[in-house]
């Protein structure tokens, strides 16, 4: 092989390099997770170091170094507050997104037709938008009737399957309904109680990630 052939068959290399695309995520590479939900997520009444997002990336640190997870939790909201504001709270770098919404839906009474359709409309959005999606999902307070919880509680899990995203069943398994681990409302977690939070649902974070890694 010549010298100006070695030339030409690097520039050719080169140049092919320069228009193969981006390659897949590596296990190293920084991930953002945007913790979209309500005062569950936003950490109400506590210092903002306690809060579901904040407790959350500290426990990926070590694994997961260059992993950030965004606060957008909002008290209050509904999902169909939530679908209204999904564009707005979302940036481009955003790789994925935990979502947590639903409970101020069944502590409202909402129709869970309704609950379903706008969480639907979230996660099709994301989804159109590349972005993988991990579903916190919630159960209807037992005052509500069977019917109720019966109509709310498989939304979840339906929406998880019919968009492949993955599914933490309950977020607030092992925290509810324990007066140690909830504020003195018995419905927001304690410090501690979203500590519970965070150690319960990193698996499913955890599968999040290896999600995105894996694009």
């Amino acid at each position: 092989m010549t010298v100006q052939f070695r030339a030409i068959a690097c520039l050719l290399l080169l140049t092919a390099g320069a228009f193969a695309g981006p390659t897949h995520a590596s296990a190293g590479d920084a991930v953002k997770i945007l913790a979209f939900g309500d005062s569950l997520t936003a950490g109400y009444q506590l210092p903002p170091e306690a809060a579901f997002p904040v407790q959350l990336e500290n426990a990926l640190k070590p694994r997961y170094p260059d992993v950030t997870v965004v606060n957008a939790g909002v008290s209050g909201d509904t999902t169909k507050g939530g679908l209204a504001r999904l564009d707005w709270a979302l940036s481009d770098d955003v790789d994925a997104v935990i979502l947590e919404l639903g409970a101020n839906d069944a502590l409202r009474g909402v129709n869970p037709v309704f609950t379903d359709q706008a969480l639907d409309g979230i996660v099709l959005k994301l989804k159109q938008r590349g972005i993988e999606v991990l579903i916190a999902g919630m159960r209807a307070p037992p005052n509500l009737g069977q019917d109720y919880a019966a109509a709310f509680d498989p939304i979840f899990s339906r929406l998880a399957d019919k968009h492949q995203a993955l599914l933490y069943p309950f977020f607030l398994e092992g925290v509810a309904a324990d007066p140690k681990l909830n504020l003195a409302d018995g419905m927001h977690p304690t410090a501690e109680g979203v500590a519970r939070i965070v150690e319960n649902i990193l698996p499913a974070v955890e599968a999040l990630i290896a999600r995105v890694n894996a694009r």
